[in-house]
This record gives structure tokens, sequence and C-alpha cells, in this order.
């Protein structure tokens, strides 16, 4: 009964974000943060796409190489979101806060959570790399939702189908 009433606070909460953090975000800010981002991220942003998937408990972030066979870029992503995962573990935001500003969406409960409340799972990919973001806590998912959302107005958010698919199940 538990695990129901979270499922359904969880996607109440999703809902309910996703509208208001989809505002038109300034065009000066979004070229800031592609400006910062090039400052610290070790792979090319032209030569590769990125995108945030919510779901359910949280999100996946993927980072790939636009193309398959740039093994520079794709040994330079897997590093790179290797680290932000396990920055995150240890409640280090700071890269995000360079980029996006302390006042981020989502960011300041994203810092209160505990070491084991919110799961950051990396994982190598063929042409990059993810995290899967997870939580059972509402507020965390609230702020996951929050903070994709965010980086989806600020980044952009191209569609790759292959793995936005496999992570609208609820099981996720």
């Amino acid at each position: 009964m538990m695990k129901s009433y979270t499922l359904l606070w969880a996607g109440l909460l999703f809902f309910s974000t996703t509208a208001s953090a989809l505002e038109k975000v300034n065009p000066k800010q979004v070229d800031e943060v592609q400006q910062r981002t090039r400052q610290v991220v070790p792979y090319a942003l032209d030569k590769t796409t990125m995108t945030f998937t919510k779901t359910v408990h949280g999100g996946v972030q993927h980072v790939v190489a636009k193309s398959a066979d740039n093994t520079r870029q794709i040994k330079l992503i897997q590093e790179n979101l290797l680290k932000m995962a396990n920055d995150f573990r240890k409640g280090d935001f700071s890269v995000t806060e360079h980029i996006h500003g302390t006042i981020m969406p989502g960011l300041t409960q994203l810092k209160k959570a505990e070491t084991d409340d919110i799961k950051y799972q990396y994982e190598a990919l063929p042409n990059g790399a993810q995290i899967h973001y997870s939580t059972e806590y509402p507020q965390y998912v609230q702020a996951l939702h929050e903070w994709f959302d965010a980086q989806m107005s600020e980044h952009g958010n191209e569609a790759i189908p292959e793995h936005s698919r496999h992570h609208s199940t609820p099981a996720e």
C-alpha cells in the first residue's frame, strides 16, 4: 500500500512540476549556460547529444556521441558522466552550480538528500553514457523533475527515441 501511495504521489508531482518548469528561458541565459558548459565538460558539445528523460522515480540523463565512430568523444563522455555520478553521490553539485547557478530549480532540495536517499547509477553505453537518478522519496522525485526541467530548458533536449521509450514505464 505504501509503495502505491508513493507512486501516486510521485506521479502527481511529476505532472504538477512539468508545466511551470517548461516556461521559456531567456536566449541570453541559454547562451551563457552553453558557454559555461563548454568550460567544464571535456567533450565537444557540437559532437554530442544530451537528453534528460524524467521517470516515475527520477530520470535518466544521456550523453551520446553523434558519430558512433568517434571513440575519443565517447571516452570523454564516459569519463565525465562517471565523475558526475560519483560527485553527486557525495552531495557535490559544484559543477552544476557553476553552469546553472546556485538557485537552479530542484538543486537546494537535492543537496539536502542523505547519501542513500537518491541513487546515481552510471552506465557506459556503446556511444556514450548515462546516469539513472532514482529515489523512493516524493520530495526528491519532485526535486529531480524540477532539476531535469531546468536542464532541458537551458541545454535543450534532443530526442534519442531508442532511449526514451524504455524509460517511460512505472517500473523505472
